[in-house]
C-alpha cells in the first residue's frame, strides 16, 4: 500500500484521471499535497507536494456554471488533468493552500483560434 503524504485529510472524491489513459479513482486533498490514488491498481497514484504546484487551471464553460475538468502544473513535472463530480468543492480546497493568483481559467476555443490567427498574420 501507498503512504500518503498529508496528515491532516481535507477532501476525498472520486475523480477521473486524465493522464494518458483514463483511470477512475479518489482525489484526497490535504495539509501536504494533492493526491490520486487509482481504484483498481494501488501501483497507480500521483503525489503533488503543495510546494511543487505552479498553477491550477480550470477549464471554465457557461460563464461559470460548468466545470468539466482541472489540471495542475507543476513546476518540474508537466500538468495532470483530473474530472470529478463536484469540482467546485475540490477547487475550493485547493485554494487554501494555492495562492489564488495561481489559479487560472484556460482559454476558450475562441481564444486559441483568435491566437492561431494572429500568429498567422504575424509572420
Amino acid at each position: 500500500m501507498v503512504q500518503s503524504i498529508n496528515t491532516q485529510v481535507d477532501l476525498v472524491v472520486s475523480a477521473t484521471s486524465l493522464a494518458g489513459a483514463s483511470d477512475y479513482g479518489k482525489i484526497m486533498i490535504g495539509d501536504k499535497g494533492f493526491e490520486f490514488y487509482n481504484d483498481r491498481d494501488a501501483n497507480k497514484f500521483i503525489q503533488i507536494p503543495w510546494e511543487e504546484v505552479d498553477y491550477v487551471i480550470a477549464s471554465v464553460m457557461f460563464k461559470g456554471k460548468k466545470i468539466p475538468r482541472y489540471a495542475i502544473q507543476t513546476k518540474k513535472n508537466g500538468t495532470y488533468t483530473f474530472a470529478s463530480k463536484t469540482p467546485k468543492e475540490v477547487l475550493r480546497a485547493i485554494r487554501k493552500y494555492v495562492d489564488p493568483e495561481h489559479m487560472v481559467r484556460s482559454l476558450s476555443f475562441f481564444d486559441v483560434l483568435k491566437r492561431g490567427i494572429k500568429g498567422i498574420f504575424k509572420h
